[in-house]
């Protein structure tokens, strides 16, 4: 069951990541500059963000088969949107909806997770659906560029539509019906957000997330613009950070279970120093691209981390507290996204994306250190 719903996490990284491979294609066909192109990462973020939470709490009482076909229709609608926009904003609507859908999908798809592998392995399954995600980068994200700068940038979210429809299928045929309600009530759910801990977990989320987006979002003009690449050779470099990120995601799922923070805040500090190397020195063609398989590396290394931190604090199967961390992330890629693109457009031009991510990685271990901190005295409290 976990390696179905991290087969679904693949479709949907693949559509929330390859909107940053597309976006030149994009800007010059909608007519906009590559900074408001942009906003299509933006807001499916914020999507993302009101959706997971929103739609945990709609679908309580809802068998979680029929609320993940529910978001796979959702998700495939918005594609189909998006893929018929002629203008900038009829693209933000079909991206707000696709955003919903994914949103749901991992709200559901997280608790049904871990519930299947059990606390002690919650780590390792979220570092499957995480996988996923990370899958997309090293196959669907590049191959969705070359055919989007092939075949137009709207070919991508027809197939991705046409995907979210056969995973609905699939889903419907595989997950058992009575993977059913939950027993959870609104009560226990807002009563397990009562942890101070678990709200510094959401704020390193968000910022570890924005520290990479705000520079990954604008990949493609870095290596182009800044870097001197080719444009056909920029899926080759995002096939290299979906390696990275696979590798760190392995790394980060095997380590995370016995030791978080130690792994964490040293992943973390890495990130802050590959996004200030990017910032200096990624003219250098060949240099540019061997920090971004970095970043990769080190930055995605904390995702699962961070989540299995989530359901240890919160406790297995409570699925507004998981929302919350993908919540948490999408604010990070919202801010991260935002931020990048309003440094992009300042005087410090290529420069400023990774700069502004390298203050949010910094600022990221902050709360890291207050979770490691405290995490011996949470521990001899719940003895």
């Amino acid at each position: 069951m976990v390696w179905l719903l991290g087969a679904v996490a693949f479709i949907m990284g693949t559509s929330e990541l390859i909107v940053a491979g597309l976006l030149p294609q994009i800007s010059g066909a909608l007519d906009v500059s590559v900074s408001s192109a942009g906003m299509l990462i933006t807001v499916f973020a914020v999507g993302m963000m009101i959706g997971a939470p929103a739609m945990s709490l709609a679908t309580l009482r809802l068998p979680r088969r029929t609320a993940m076909i529910a978001a796979l229709l959702v998700f495939a609608a918005g594609h189909v949107v998006g893929a018929l926009s002629s203008n900038l904003g009829l693209a933000l609507v079909g991206r707000f909806a696709a955003a919903l859908g994914n949103g749901t999908f991992w709200a559901v798809g997280a608790v049904v997770a871990t519930a299947a592998a059990g606390p002690a392995a919650s780590t390792r399954a979220m570092g499957v659906m995480v996988g996923g995600t990370t899958l997309a980068n090293i196959v669907g994200v590049p191959l969705g560029t070359v055919a989007g700068q092939l075949a137009g940038w709207q070919g991508p979210f027809w197939v991705l539509a046409a995907l979210a429809l056969a995973a609905a299928v699939v889903i419907a045929r595989q997950l058992p019906a009575d993977t059913g309600q939950t027993s959870s009530s609104l009560r226990a759910e807002t009563a397990a957000l009562g942890h101070g801990r678990l709200w510094l977990v959401y704020l390193a989320i968000a910022l570890v997330q924005g520290g990479i987006m705000a520079a990954y979002s604008y990949v493609a003009p870095l290596l182009t613009e800044r870097a001197g690449l080719a444009q056909a050779i920029v899926p080759l470099a995002m096939l290299g950070y979906g390696a990275g990120a696979l590798a760190g995601t392995t790394f980060g799922g095997r380590r995370g279970d016995s030791k978080p923070y130690g792994t964490l805040i040293p992943a973390t500090a890495v990130t802050a120093a590959l996004l200030t190397a990017i910032t200096l020195w990624a003219t250098n063609s060949v240099l540019a691209v061997v920090l971004v398989v970095l970043l990769g590396a080190a930055g995605i290394a904390t995702n699962p981390i961070l989540v299995g931190e989530v359901v240890r604090i919160a406790g297995p199967g409570r699925a507004l507290s998981m929302a919350l961390a993908t919540s948490a992330f999408q604010v990070g890629i919202a801010v991260g996204s935002w931020a990048g693109g309003l440094a992009l457009t300042s005087a410090l031009g290529l420069k400023g994306p990774s700069l502004a991510g390298s203050v949010l990685a910094v600022a990221a271990l902050l709360p890291l250190t207050a979770l490691a901190v405290t995490r011996r005295k949470a521990a001899a409290t719940s003895v």
